[in-house]
């Protein structure tokens, strides 16, 4: 014979196997994350870096500070990725108020007619709830109380998942400062470039001007009969050629304004700025520090470590998903048939309280699904770890070698430009005592003309290249 005593202790062996099933819960994908960087970028152990610097200092040009001042008010992608900021702050809220008590107030009413031939109904009929009265037929009910509950976090689920939200939180932020370097460094690259192409236009109309000088010379030359109607058609078109050229810079110049404006926000108007002085811009020195300071300065490396801690609390409260969970209920206030009669105490006071402690058994595809997902989730957060890491020490790398290199180039260059603007003189002369002849001429002054435009690209270079080992450092969003 089984008795209750028996009873009890077969229910409370099957808790206990319940509670025991539950906590199992299938192992974790794990993998340790490697934070080590190289101890320099090229032997140097200097550890003051440019990086730290605000933009405002690095910047000298007040035309370029002023662009990025409007850009960094007016950019439409910035201003939407600060709402995805607020977003992820509301999460936060939203995952925090989960683990806290949920309190609901309220008030019901309720109209039930039972059938005669029913227990509700024949208890209805036999029971005067005042006496000499018949019960009301439909009976209605009002309710005017309180309810709440609460889900105790005994296994940190709810506190995870608000960390998890609060990481989430900072990468945003993170990912508007890694916007911010980004938009810095394209403001500046483009005009660096306006100014290049202002400089390139500059010097395209100076040769116009030269090659229809030679024009004016050789057809003297053609009247006295020392050279021939070849040679004149040569120099004009070389005259169309550089003129035809002169509208598609003008088309450059335009496409990159627009663009300037676009990424402040406005529609298209000229971009005041001096161009005069472009040639003569210093290329500042760049101290590149230590490459573990990247883990402090880079934006994007930032993000991505926070995007992993929120990972790893996330595969936690999945991984509480197979622990029981407690939770209590309560409720308080009162209920009439009658409103009259709702406030009367004790007669129409209610309350109950109630508290479960239940477990997944049986069916935990969901549960185990979800987990696997967080734990895969953790294993692609921390590969984008490490590979933000790498690509910032690469691009740091290459925008070393690159000012290094053409710093070099720009010098060979300027002897480049000296050695054919003499020729060019050189060739005038020689070709006016006919001692040379007209192609000389027009290949001299070709050659310098492209030997111009190649310096004020390279100059150009090295203005981008500065912007972009600035931002490669973690530059830009201070």
């Amino acid at each position: 014979m089984i008795t209750r005593k028996k009873i009890i202790v077969y229910l409370g062996i099957l808790s206990l196997s319940i509670v025991y099933t539950a906590c199992i819960g299938p192992s974790a994908i794990k993998r340790s994350e490697n934070k080590s960087v190289p101890a320099s970028y090229n032997g140097g152990k200097d550890s003051i870096n440019t990086a730290t610097i605000k933009w405002k200092t690095f910047f000298k040009d007040q035309y370029l500070i002023a662009l990025i001042d409007t850009a960094l008010k007016n950019n439409q992608e910035l201003n939407i990725i600060m709402q995805e900021i607020n977003i992820a702050k509301n999460d936060v809220r939203a995952k925090k108020g989960a683990y806290m008590p949920n309190l609901e107030v309220g008030l019901e009413a309720s109209l039930d007619k039972s059938s005669r031939y029913t227990i509700t109904g024949a208890n209805e009929e036999a029971t005067d709830i005042v006496v000499g009265q018949k019960n009301p037929s439909p009976l209605s009910n009002y309710v005017l109380g309180a309810n709440i509950s609460w889900e105790i976090d005994i296994w940190k689920k709810l506190r995870n998942a608000k960390k998890a939200a609060v990481f989430k939180y900072l990468s945003s932020i993170d990912g508007k400062n890694f916007m911010l370097t980004h938009l810095v460094a394209e403001i500046s690259n483009s005009y660096y470039e306006l100014l290049a192409l202002d400089n390139q236009l500059e010097i395209l109309k100076q040769n116009i001007e030269l090659y229809q000088n030679s024009l004016e010379i050789v057809k003297l030359e053609k009247s006295a009969a020392r050279v021939t109607e070849l040679a004149v058609r040569r120099f004009e078109a070389e005259v169309l050629k550089n003129q035809s050229r002169q509208f598609y810079i003008e088309q450059q110049i335009t496409v990159t304004e627009n663009r300037l404006n676009y990424l402040m926000g406005r529609f298209p108007q000229t971009i005041t700025r001096n161009s005069k002085s472009f040639i003569d811009l210093p290329i500042d020195t760049i101290h590149s520090g230590i490459p573990s300071q990247l883990l402090d300065n880079r934006p994007d490396i930032k993000r991505a470590e926070r995007e992993l801690i929120a990972a790893k609390l996330e595969v936690k409260s999945a991984k509480a998903e197979f622990y029981p969970a407690l939770k209590i209920t309560a409720g308080a206030g009162y209920s009439a048939f009658n409103p009259k009669y709702i406030i009367e105490t004790p007669l129409s006071l209610i309350y109950n309280v109630a508290g479960n402690l239940v477990a997944p058994l049986i069916n935990r595809n969901v549960i185990k699904a979800n987990y696997y997902s967080a734990s895969s989730k953790q294993v692609q957060a921390m590969y984008n770890y490490e590979r933000t890491i790498l690509n910032a020490h690469i691009e740091v790398v290459n925008q070393l070698s690159n000012i290094n290199n053409l710093k070099k180039s720009y010098d060979l260059k300027t002897k480049q430009i000296q050695a054919l603007t003499e020729s060019i003189d050189i060739s005038n002369t020689l070709f006016k005592s006919a001692r040379a002849d007209y192609m000389e001429v027009l290949l001299t002054q070709r050659d310098a003309l492209e030997s111009r435009f190649e310096l004020i690209e390279t100059k150009k270079q090295q203005m981008n290249a500065m912007v972009n080992i600035f931002e490669a450092l973690g530059g830009g969003w201070r």
